[in-house]
């Protein structure tokens, strides 16, 4: 069976949304495995993830600190079905990302990681899989704030998924 994985990262709660919107609630829900790629600002987010979700693997990011420090380290890794995951909040620019990554992660098949709000999904020259979720609160010069989806199966990540969210409205 595959394991369905829910990819989120910079949800800055609550100082850029008072909530994580109710889609992202439901994709935590069908998940298999939520990562979260750092960022969450408030431990009340990470208290209710880790209350919803089946597995959770996450970081904590640069606006993180005291309990978040605590409590998350600054790079995760796991193995979801035979794929070798690793999660970190930032892996500097994106000049050079690719060649820095496979030097510091040769051992990864996917590196998730979060901090510019842009989504990216390359793979290094090293096979390294780079995937950055954007954030589903915050889309700063984005067009719209995202989260990924995707299935690992068979040592391989499939149906990665860039979700784009509506703008939020007010309440």
């Amino acid at each position: 069976m595959p394991t369905r994985l829910l990819i989120i990262a910079d949800t800055h709660l609550p100082k850029r949304a008072k909530a994580l919107p109710d889609e992202v609630w439901a994709a935590v829900e069908e998940a298999d495995v939520v990562v979260h790629a750092g960022d969450w600002v408030d431990v009340a987010l990470l208290d209710e993830l880790e209350q919803r979700s089946r597995r959770l693997v996450a970081v904590h990011g640069n606006n993180d600190h005291g309990v978040l420090r605590e409590r998350l380290p600054l790079v995760a890794e796991a193995e979801v079905e035979g794929l070798r995951l690793g999660v970190v909040h930032e892996t500097g620019d994106k000049q050079g990302r690719e060649r820095r990554c496979d030097a510091d992660y040769p051992h990864l098949d996917v590196l998730v990681f979060g901090h510019s709000h842009i989504p990216w999904d390359t793979t290094t020259p090293g096979g390294l899989r780079l995937l950055n979720p954007g954030s589903p609160t915050d889309r700063r010069r984005q067009p719209h704030c995202t989260y990924l989806t995707a299935l690992a199966a068979d040592g391989g990540l499939h149906d990665v998924t860039l979700h784009r969210l509506p703008p939020r409205t007010a309440r």
